[in-house]
C-alpha cells in the first residue's frame, strides 16, 4: 500500500478535527475534535514508521511506540478534561463554550482605566474623570 492513502486520511481526520474545534460551542464536542486530530496525527506516526522501517530494513519500530504513548496521554488527558466539563456544567448549568466565556469575563472586567463592553455610561464618565 502507498503512503499516500494513511497521509490523505490522516489529513482528511486533522481537517474534521481542526473545523471541530474552531466551529464547535459545545466543550464536549471540543474535546472529542481534539481527540480526532490526535488519531490522525497517530495514524500518521504508524503510515511513516511502518514506511521507513520497510525502507531501511530495521525492526526497531520507534513510530508505533511513540503511538502507543500518545494514545496513553490522550486517554488522560480526555480524562481531566471531561471531569473539569462536568464540574463546570455542574456549577454553571451550561457547558456551551460562548456563555462560559462571557460569565468568565462579566462587566468592566477589564482592570482600571479600561472600559469593557459591559461599563455603563456613567462608569466611563467617572474613569475619564
Amino acid at each position: 500500500m502507498h503512503l499516500a492513502y494513511p497521509a490523505v486520511l490522516s489529513a482528511l481526520l486533522f481537517c474534521t478535527g481542526l473545523y471541530g474545534v474552531l466551529a464547535r460551542r459545545n466543550a464536549i464536542l471540543v474535546l472529542m475534535s481534539v481527540e480526532l486530530m490526535l488519531n490522525a496525527v497517530n495514524l500518521n506516526l504508524v503510515a511513516f514508521d511502518v514506511w521507513l522501517s520497510r525502507a531501511a530494513k530495521e525492526t526497531l519500530h520507534s513510530g508505533q511506540a511513540l503511538t502507543l504513548f500518545t494514545i496513553a496521554i490522550a486517554a488522560a488527558e480526555i480524562g481531566i478534561g471531561l471531569a473539569i466539563v462536568l464540574a463546570v456544567y455542574r456549577n454553571r448549568g451550561t457547558s456551551d463554550i460562548d456563555k462560559l466565556r462571557d460569565t468568565a469575563e462579566g462587566p468592566g472586567t477589564g482592570g482600571p482605566g479600561t472600559e469593557g463592553p459591559g461599563t455603563s455610561a456613567a462608569e466611563k464618565t467617572e474613569a475619564t474623570a
